[in-house]
């Protein structure tokens, strides 16, 4: 399967570095793409609907939540998610 996710904060090759590394971290994902142009994330996976409710679960954690449901916390987050990503 494959899905698209429209995210919010992304700013940034380290947000996107950040947001890959975490998505390959489920055994489900085969490949992620994030178009920080867009502010999208596509993911490859093997799994159905509930997969997708877990990684929008962990954008959300990263600092990177669906676009729509951003929060101040959220915006905070993703600072520290894309300094972290720019390290590595």
């Amino acid at each position: 399967m494959k899905t698209i996710i429209k995210i919010e904060n992304l700013k940034c090759h380290g947000c996107a570095n950040t947001i890959t590394k975490g998505m390959e971290k489920f055994n489900e994902v085969e490949q992620v793409n994030v178009n920080v142009e867009d502010s999208t994330v596509e993911i490859s996976f093997e799994g159905t609907d509930e997969t997708i409710t877990m990684f929008k679960n962990k954008l959300n954690k990263l600092g990177y939540p669906e676009a729509g449901h951003n929060t101040g916390f959220s915006v905070a987050k993703s600072y520290v998610s894309c300094a972290v990503g720019r390290i590595n």
